[in-house]
């Protein structure tokens, strides 16, 4: 039996716009989503860690994904679904079903990290609060839970609507092993930036990125170029991008990925709080790499 491939190609995980009030931005947030797909994006991810899930309130992450919905018409939202309580994720997974999503983003719960039995529990909860494609989120570094892949085969024997991961370990073998294991219908999906390549290679269908929130063309023609086996061009393009895809693996991510995006002209640098605005010298330091990539990159896109 074959499955339709619901998450192959480039997904977005789109940063949240704030306007100089601290309140979202909501016609940028539009245009910017609207931008991307036309750059060749499959889909848009709100609500996730580049995002600033964390710092919305509950109100706040369903306005945007009603933003969302509206200006992409047909085209997924998928947003990522965290919270500090597994009501408060149920409830925002069902929020999101009747918003229109398309698609679920499952994070572990906030700042709890527990055993296996608790976060299956939590998981579970949410997974089957509706019935919409489900991507899991692996993310240890950030969130200190690790979904092992006995734990994420687990989860999709039981819940037939679990469809993908995204696989944020920052292992690649990680990738071999889930590639090798996940059954037919759980798509893999890349986390990190500057793990397109190999894991492509490794057996990644999809990828959840980050830095295309300033440079969307380049992203859908990297993985692209990846996904159909033309290396030499990929590792072209991959090598002049790498500086610059390696701003979504640190602390300050999100504000240097935002950075990017107020130097090319994609966005303002804003964050909320707790996070602060770079320093001049981080901001020097992003803006040497925007000057570098426009200088040496390699073919237009």
């Amino acid at each position: 039996m074959t499955h339709p491939k619901l998450f192959e190609g480039v997904f977005p995980a789109i940063t949240t716009p704030f306007a100089a009030d601290g309140s979202v931005d909501h016609a940028f947030l539009s245009d910017h989503a609207r931008w991307m797909m036309r750059g060749g994006s499959r889909g848009i991810v709100p609500l996730g860690s580049l995002g600033e899930g964390n710092t919305l309130e509950e109100a706040e992450k369903i306005a945007i994904l009603d933003t969302l919905v509206e200006a992409l018409g047909d085209a997924p939202v998928v947003p990522g679904i965290g919270s500090l309580s597994t009501a408060g994720a149920v409830r925002l997974a069902q929020a999101a079903r009747d918003a229109g999503c398309q698609g679920l983003m499952v994070l572990p719960p906030y700042v709890y990290t527990s055993d296996w039995r608790e976060m299956k529990a939590h998981m579970a909860a949410v997974i089957s609060a509706t019935d919409l494609p489900v991507i899991l989120y692996n993310n240890p570094i950030a969130y200190r839970t690790d979904f092992l892949t006995a734990h994420i085969l687990e989860l999709a024997a039981e819940h037939p609507n679990v469809r993908a991961v995204k696989e944020s370990s920052a292992d690649v073998r990680r990738v071999t092993a889930l590639a090798a294991a996940l059954p037919p219908h759980v798509e893999l999906m890349v986390g990190v930036d500057d793990l397109l390549l190999e894991g492509v290679a490794a057996g990644a269908t999809g990828w959840i990125a980050g830095l295309v929130n300033a440079y969307p063309a380049e992203s859908v023609r990297l993985f692209d170029l990846a996904r159909d086996g033309r290396l030499d061009e990929a590792t072209d393009l991959y090598r002049w991008f790498l500086p610059l895809l390696r701003l979504d693996t640190g602390i300050k991510f999100v504000q240097l990925i935002k950075q990017v995006q107020a130097e090319t002209g994609r966005g303002s640098a804003r964050v909320r709080a707790p996070r602060l605005a770079l320093t001049a010298e981080e901001v020097r330091d992003v803006q040497a790499l925007v000057r570098q990539a426009a200088a040496q990159q390699p073919t237009p896109v």
